[in-house]
């Protein structure tokens, strides 16, 4: 199993995608967000939050592969807003060695 940074640097969407997500990155709210997107009220640690939002994004990602009539672009941005978003903050709050 990948841990989790590997499964972000991995993941590869098509340029307008990512390039929407890194301009929303900034304007992201963990507590606005995180809960419309997992569609709950508690707000998980970062790790399990990447994870959720991983698996979410994957369905999605097959959504847009199959064009399917469900699949939302914004909704999908909004997800991978989400994950740099949560990343950043694990990396901030993260201890340091040194």
């Amino acid at each position: 199993m990948l841990d989790i940074q590997t499964r972000v640097n991995t993941l590869t969407r098509p340029r307008l995608l990512a390039r929407a997500a890194r301009f929303g990155v900034d304007d992201y709210r963990r507590a606005i967000h995180l809960p419309r997107l997992l569609q709950t009220g508690e707000l998980p640690r970062h790790a399990e939050a990447i994870i959720r939002l991983l698996d979410i994004e994957a369905e999605m990602n097959t959504a847009r592969e199959t064009r399917s009539g469900n699949y939302s672009p914004a909704r999908h941005v909004e997800a991978l807003i989400a994950i740099a978003g949560e990343v950043r903050l694990m990396n901030d709050t993260a201890p340091r060695l040194m």
